[in-house]
């Protein structure tokens, strides 16, 4: 019984996990500019993720083009990376700069390339290229973030929003890097199951993210300038 009910909980955690952070940012608003991009992500995946879950609960009395709602994960997979893919060029930090600018476009070559050779509403599971990707190249920003910091003599774990951020989105890119990778490939081998289990650790490093999001935003603002 109590187990169900952790489920049922983290089944809805996409739309209240991001509530977490927005409480933050309601109650302190003055954050750095290059925090902006994420705040963005915060508010359209907020959106998208409603739509999944009332899609989901509903499915049987919405139009016929709504359902399947599997799009809305590619389209929140496109959100969340151009958001934080702006986040880490807005850090201005000198390590890789060229490679960090010239990476959403990439990223929107091949989202353009999936949404045409893939199907972008298949009514079995997301893209589980378009997901991979983002999360592969998520996963280069943070570890790029993380070797120029080492480099830092003034790097403080504690006071940095940015470190917080950074940190969350890497606990959730290293967890669902090769999830996303084997998805499609899980399902069209019937390891259904196995792909709904996984899904509930799926949401909880997105908990995490969301945690770590609003420790940034408490960190005070004076401390974090």
């Amino acid at each position: 019984m109590l187990i169900e009910i952790i489920k049922k909980i983290l089944d809805w955690s996409e739309v209240w996990g991001l509530i977490i952070p927005l409480v933050f940012f309601l109650k302190y608003k003055r954050q750095p500019n290059y925090i902006t991009p994420v705040i963005v992500y915060l508010f359209l995946g907020l959106v998208v993720n409603c739509l999944i879950d009332i899609g989901y609960v509903y499915k049987g009395n919405i139009p016929r083009w709504l359902n399947p709602n599997n799009y809305l994960y590619n389209i929140h997979s496109i959100i969340r990376f151009t958001c934080f893919s702006h986040f880490f060029i807005l850090l201005n930090h000198p390590y890789r700069a060229l490679i960090k600018k010239m990476l959403p476009f990439i990223y929107g070559l091949g989202a353009i390339n999936f949404a045409f050779v893939e199907s972008f509403v298949r009514e079995s599971s997301f893209s589980s290229n378009l997901l991979s990707a983002e999360a592969g190249l998520m996963l280069f920003y943070c570890l790029q973030y993380f070797l120029y910091k080492l480099k830092d003599d003034h790097f403080d774990l504690i006071n940095q929003p940015d470190f917080w951020v950074v940190s969350g989105l890497s606990i959730y890119v290293v967890f669902n890097f090769p999830y996303f990778l084997l998805y499609t490939y899980l399902l069209d081998n019937q390891h259904i199951e196995f792909v709904k289990q996984m899904w509930y650790y799926h949401n909880v490093t997105f908990i995490i993210l969301c945690i770590f999001i609003a420790k940034a935003f408490y960190i005070p603002r004076h401390v974090a300038a």
